[in-house]
């Protein structure tokens, strides 16, 4: 099998990290929004992913939205081509509603493997539709793109020294396709599954590498954090920023303002626009010495099942052309996270005011570590905790508390964490003599497959012919690093 051209994961570390970093505002310059005149406000995002696996006609790594459209008689691939439709629709949605008067926003997650997959597939349709949406100048009030991990993969799961290679690669993905200004405006970042570790030492790590790449908000899942002392977040605290704290086993500290998604997966929150109507019951919220407008944040899969296939589109052109008849000063309005978080700054909030969060389950942690943690004392009180509370678990929290992304795995998780050690023995050093290892074949094929084997669909479909996918990106991974090692 003849190499495969590979997708530009790599190489501009340097570059792309002074861009990011910048600290300039996104949306404030042009927005179109007035805090004082907000009651409450709305954010919608839309999850788009499929997974990279070894099924080409010859073995090679194609995009599973490829392998769908070539295989359209096994399950559900004949709906291949509605969701190619769903990817690109909002290029046609947005103006629509721009020229009918109304004021839209939508925030859009693609995971780095479906965005390599179009390029594969040379969806230009998709990616020039894509391109109007993260680069048109009057589009870029109404749009948010949301950073992600390249190779979709779970954070609690994922090993620590990778966490970084997923949001650079995908930085690099993102600015590869739409320049880097446009990359630039990329400041919330929405971890797959909505998972979020609460093992001190991977939050830790996954706050503070999401900081380095000049990420400013995270969304988060409501039951995946708890307020300091344990106890659940309260109602009104789901509608306003919050300040997540994480702090590793050696007693460092790294802190990130998050933005919260209640309730559960159901797609129906957004495909029938429930953030909207949700809204709409509440008002201003206090914080600190003032008030600001109740946000109510949603997420769903952009593509997936007949209600986002079919009602989300009706249902997010009536909420908008509703809003737009209210006038001026409609209270209730679609608001993006940035734009908010911006809105609020510009208005004096001080972010000290946000109330402060941690991972769920770790009160329980540090309440039996003390003051003062150890690397050993951490993982004393976890086996301990482990030992006598069968509620208590470090596998972090999901959309979902009905699935384990680690029971039942070891046959991926194992050769993941293998060659996730291998890579980076063989590659650290080398990257550390010289930065410019990572611009080379060798180095940006061990990556990809690095980042391919962590994805997590591997580990949600079952047994059988995923993990036997995986199992074939191991082996390859293997192979690309073995050519660098010697």
């Amino acid at each position: 099998m003849s190499p495969q051209p590979l997708p530009p994961i790599a190489g501009c570390e340097a570059e792309l990290l002074a861009l990011v970093q910048q600290t300039d505002p996104v949306f404030l310059p042009r927005t179109n929004l007035r805090l004082d005149r907000i009651r409450s406000g709305f954010a919608c995002a839309l999850h788009m992913h499929q997974p990279t696996i070894p099924a080409g006609a010859h073995g090679e790594l194609i995009s599973h939205l490829q392998y769908m459209l070539e295989h359209p008689e096994e399950g559900d691939n004949h709906n291949a081509e509605a969701f190619a439709h769903c990817y690109r629709r909002l290029a046609d949605i947005l103006p629509q509603l721009m020229a009918d008067g109304c004021n839209p926003r939508i925030m859009l997650d693609y995971s780095g493997t479906l965005l390599w997959g179009f390029q594969q597939m040379g969806r230009h349709d998709i990616l020039d539709a894509l391109k109007l949406l993260a680069c048109d100048r009057g589009l870029q009030p109404h749009v948010e793109w949301l950073g992600s991990f390249w190779g979709h993969a779970v954070a609690p799961s994922t090993p620590i020294p990778d966490l970084k290679l997923h949001i650079t690669a995908w930085q690099h993905q993102f600015g590869a396709l739409f320049g880097r200004q446009a990359l630039q405006r990329v400041k919330g970042f929405s971890p797959p599954e909505m998972h979020l570790p609460n093992h001190p030492d991977t939050l830790f790590a996954f706050v503070e590498a999401l900081r380095e790449c000049g990420y400013r908000w995270l969304l988060v899942q409501e039951h995946s954090v708890e307020n300091l002392d344990g106890s659940p977040l309260r109602q009104e605290q789901k509608f306003i920023p919050n300040q997540l704290i994480a702090r590793s086993s050696s007693g460092q500290t790294a802190t990130i303002t998050v933005l919260i998604k209640s309730q559960g997966s159901d797609t129906k929150l957004v495909g029938q626009m429930q953030p909207y109507h949700e809204a709409l019951g509440l008002g201003r919220q206090p914080l600190g010495a003032t008030t600001v407008p109740a946000l109510v944040c949603q997420i769903a899969d952009g593509e997936n099942g007949g209600v986002m296939m079919n009602e989300f589109p009706p249902a997010f052109l009536q909420a908008h052309h509703t809003i737009a008849s209210r006038g001026e000063d409609p209270g209730t309005v679609a608001i993006n996270g940035t734009e908010y978080l911006e809105l609020l700054e510009a208005a004096g909030v001080d972010p000290a005011d946000f109330p402060q969060i941690q991972a769920v389950q770790q009160h329980k942690l540090w309440q039996r570590i003390g003051a003062e943690p150890t690397p050993e004392a951490t993982e004393a009180a976890i086996a301990a905790l482990q030992a006598s509370d069968p509620s208590f678990s470090m596998e972090g929290a999901s959309w979902t508390n009905d699935l384990s992304w680690v029971e039942g795995y070891a046959n991926v998780l194992e050769p993941m964490n293998q060659l996730s050690a291998r890579f980076h023995q063989v590659f650290d050093p080398l990257v550390a003599a010289d930065p410019a290892v990572t611009c080379s074949e060798t180095y940006q094929n061990a990556l990809l497959h690095l980042l391919l084997l962590e994805t997590s669909c591997f580990r949600y479909w079952g047994q059988g012919t995923w993990t036997d996918h995986a199992r074939e990106i191991h082996r390859r991974g293997e192979a690309a690093i073995a050519l660098r090692a010697g």
